[in-house]
């Protein structure tokens, strides 16, 4: 029976340093979240910060949808961060599920 603790003690450790490798790779990963075509763009991090915005001059004429435009880019960049991110996190944990709304310290 110690020798199962010690064990699962181990593979809780490796499962920790691999979830640590992974939130560090996730804060140099970006994303590009585009709109309209690609006539707005939006770069994001593997932690949701903005690391820019490209807005195609073509659509500055139209208030309304350059938002809607912005908005769609926006949430196709978090749509492939957050996709990205499960990607990581599964590795990390080889495949063991993290119960949904689990939220992993450090992550976002």
């Amino acid at each position: 029976m110690r020798g199962n603790i010690a064990q699962l003690m181990q593979q809780a450790q490796r499962m920790q340093d691999n979830l640590k490798k992974a939130q560090e790779e996730l804060a140099n990963i970006e994303v590009l979240g585009q709109s309209g075509g690609g006539m707005v763009k939006i770069t994001l991090t593997g932690k949701m910060e903005c690391r820019s915005v490209r807005i195609d001059p073509s659509v500055l004429a139209d208030p309304e949808m350059l938002e809607d435009l912005v908005a769609a880019a926006f949430n196709d960049a978090v749509n492939k961060a957050n996709e990205e991110s499960g990607k990581r996190m599964s590795a990390a944990t080889a495949g063991m599920p993290i119960p949904p709304g689990m939220k992993i310290p450090g992550l976002f």
